[in-house]
């Protein structure tokens, strides 16, 4: 099977077993989705931080989960420096690019809420801070899904403010 995210792959079976009293999700739903994105890797109600730690703290959960060398960190920051990696709607993708991609172990993304906002430029409030490592070209494929993600208008609003990181994993791995 190769890459994918937002449920683009095979859903799982029904044998499956997400919990629903609490909102987590088991093993097993995570590696249905090669783990590019863990439960662990969401973070939720956050308190409001400038755009730089924002980016730090991403990269530093994808380095924890062994997506990244701890270098790649500094190629997140270096990047914004040139281009904002302001999505749009609500949501940043802070990335490395270039002599950064030896710094990926493998593809993973995590996810930062923050519901009060991180601003990223005038007039540019990111909610969701989307921190991303892909390997080879999988990183187009992960900025073309958010891409399309960001035009679920109200519903990934309600991702800004959802404390339940199951409802989130899940609207980022079966798409809302």
């Amino acid at each position: 099977m190769g890459f994918s995210l937002f449920g683009r792959k095979q859903k799982p079976d029904n044998n499956t077993n997400v919990q629903e009293n609490t909102g987590a999700v088991s093993e097993a739903v995570n590696d249905s989705y090669s783990d590019v994105l863990l439960l662990d890797n969401i973070r939720v109600d956050l308190k409001s931080v400038s755009k730089d730690e924002a980016i730090e703290m991403a990269g530093q959960v994808l380095a924890e989960s062994g997506f990244v060398l701890p270098e790649y960190i500094e190629a997140m920051k270096e990047r914004e420096k040139v281009l904002s990696t302001y999505l749009g709607g609500g949501i940043a993708i802070p990335h490395g690019v270039g002599a950064a991609k030896d710094k990926i172990l493998r593809t993973g993304i995590c996810i930062l809420q923050f519901p009060e906002g991180v601003v990223f430029g005038e007039d540019k409030i990111a909610h969701l801070v989307v921190g991303i490592a892909g390997k080879g070209k999988e990183h187009l494929t992960i900025l073309s899904n958010l891409a399309e993600f960001i035009q679920e208008g109200e519903a990934i609003k309600n991702m800004f403010t959802e404390k339940d990181k199951g409802k989130i994993y899940t609207a980022f791995t079966e798409k809302l």
